[in-house]
């Protein structure tokens, strides 16, 4: 089946973060900006397409392309955001998959919740192959999809979301913040990067597979799309539409129990399993996924040989299993002592640099011929789509600046 990584990664893309956001957008503002997850979902679509492309037409991983491309100060850079952003997103994940499985069966601790998900992830990784891996991603993003869109249908029939979708579309005031934090969110961040790996797990190498990555990557994306659309119609039509707001996290579990209002139980326990489903699914592909960017950066610094280097960017590698561990154990800490400010002030200001990064060097790197060819080059919408993510990435990285301040 040509459909597969894709469907990984955005399952993957799609977690805690983002349900939060477009709920809580949909609760303050509607219909009106719903199109922001559209957006979002494309401009995220260009950027995984980007680096893709890349790795078709040269047979390397972007990351290899950085270091070899772009000088050694890459490795700093990205070592520095690696280790943060893995044991920040890890607690999160692990708090977020606590908070949801102890919303369903309140007979363990939140804590016990998240600390039996991420051993239990961490179990999934190492005793399944990525034919397993990708099976259970695709099980799981037909449970979210059932359950959100599933609940998002009850409350409002497609023609009705469709039209008020359409007619409401606008930048109320005081929106922006919103509306990019919505296309920030859709899609992932660092996790853009595993696709690259999980395309060669499935042998998709050259110019002859271009067609099935877009393919891949087409399909993921839509769905992801049509996931944020879903959670903001639903919050638009329960929550705004009655004059209620929710924020952070619980606030999610907040329109759990006024869907049993509307909804009676089965909706309030179909958006407690969607919840739920998204969170472990990003964290089973974080836990998969990100290890292999480690095996592939240890490569790199060591200069391994071809051969010596494709044998430590692999599951079974100590490297690889090493970095499993510090994804897995080390940020339960987060739930015990919270999230330790240093690390949350060092994590925004070098986490807010990737987007733009990755943004500037797909555009740069993918519109020289002479390293991509003429078959692989940036075209017109894709240049367009890069300059337009750089800027909406910028934006983004110099509000985090300002608010550290």
């Amino acid at each position: 089946m040509i459909l597969g990584p894709g469907i990984a990664i955005a399952a993957t893309g799609v977690g805690a973060g983002d349900m939060v956001t477009a709920t809580v957008a949909g609760s303050k503002y509607g219909f009106a900006i719903i199109w922001a997850a559209a957006v979002g979902a494309l401009l995220k679509c260009v950027l995984n397409e980007g680096l893709a492309r890349w790795q078709l037409a040269t047979g390397t991983t972007l990351l290899e392309g950085w270091v070899q491309r772009l000088g050694k100060w890459v490795q700093v850079y990205f070592l520095i955001y690696l280790i943060l952003w893995s044991f920040v997103v890890a607690g999160a994940l692990i708090s977020a998959c606590g908070l949801a499985a102890h919303a369903i069966a309140p007979g363990l601790t939140l804590e016990t919740w998240g600390i039996v998900h991420s051993i239990g992830a961490a179990l999934v990784v190492l005793l399944g192959g990525y034919q397993y891996f990708e099976r259970l991603m695709k099980i799981f993003i037909g449970v979210m999809f059932v359950t959100i869109l599933g609940c998002a249908l009850l409350v409002s029939s497609p023609l009705t979301s469709i039209s008020q979708t359409v007619s409401s579309a606008a930048i109320p005031a005081g929106s922006a913040k919103f509306i990019l934090g919505v296309i920030g969110g859709v899609g992932g961040s660092l996790t853009l990067l595993v696709y690259g790996y999980w395309i060669r797990e499935r042998g998709w190498q050259g110019a002859a597979w271009k067609k099935a990555v877009r393919v891949d990557l087409t399909v993921s994306y839509v769905l992801t799309g049509i996931f944020g659309v879903a959670l903001m119609i639903l919050a638009a039509t329960v929550l705004f539409s009655h004059g209620k707001t929710i924020e952070g996290s619980k606030g999610v579990l907040e329109m759990a129990a006024i869907l049993s209002d509307v909804l009676g139980p089965v909706g309030h326990w179909a958006f407690l399993i969607g919840f739920w489903g998204a969170v472990t699914t990003s964290m089973i592909g974080v836990w998969q996924g990100v290890p292999y960017l480690f095996c592939d950066f240890v490569g790199l610094v060591k200069r391994l040989p071809s051969d010596q280097h494709k044998a430590i960017v692999n599951t079974q590698s100590n490297w690889y299993r090493g970095y499993l561990f510090w994804l897995a154990v080390p940020p339960m800490l987060i739930l015990l002592l919270g999230k330790p400010v240093w690390i949350i002030v060092i994590y925004s200001v070098v986490g807010a640099l990737f987007m733009p990064f990755l943004a500037a060097t797909l555009l740069y790197m993918n519109s020289r011929r002479d390293w991509v060819g003429e078959e692989f080059q940036n075209g017109w919408f894709t240049i367009i789509s890069l300059v337009a993510s750089l800027l909406l990435f910028g934006y983004l990285l110099m509000d985090a600046f300002l608010g550290l301040f």
